[in-house]
């Protein structure tokens, strides 16, 4: 992380910081001036909200990120997801960012693991949608 990196947070937020958890009372600039794994509250999924396979993936490795401890048996879930989700799915997009997610996984890049899979959500969601339809014609 050379120079730094500046994060802005508003008053009641909160950053998950290698498995810790800060929040501010008021507006707040900080700088991270070392490699740490980090989530914004924004990026950080409730387990009530994991409502499809993809979802499940995205919740998986978010846990390897907050909970150091469940770092291992999250990413073997993970993994196990993906190769599922890869043998149930014909979409291209989606397979293309399936194996990239499995080759993060494979290469311990959670974080860049968990960003594929959030710019995968909105295609899985077209896709269910998609499937809807079809059965209601």
């Amino acid at each position: 992380m050379a120079g730094g990196l500046k994060i802005t947070l508003r008053a009641g937020e909160r950053i998950f910081i290698n498995g810790g958890v800060l929040r501010v009372d008021r507006k707040v600039s900080m700088e991270l001036m070392n490699d740490v794994i980090f989530l914004l509250e924004q990026h950080v999924m409730k387990p009530e909200e994991t409502t499809t396979p993809f979802r499940q993936l995205y919740f998986m490795i978010q846990m390897m990120l907050m909970d150091p401890s469940l770092h291992l048996k999250a990413r073997t879930m993970a993994r196990e997801s993906v190769a599922n989700l890869l043998e149930s799915i014909s979409d291209p997009h989606l397979i293309k960012g399936l194996t990239e997610t499995g080759e993060l996984l494979d290469n311990d890049r959670p974080f860049d693991a968990l960003k594929k899979v959030r710019t995968l959500l909105p295609q899985e969601a077209a896709g269910t949608a998609e499937e809807r339809s079809k059965e209601v014609a």
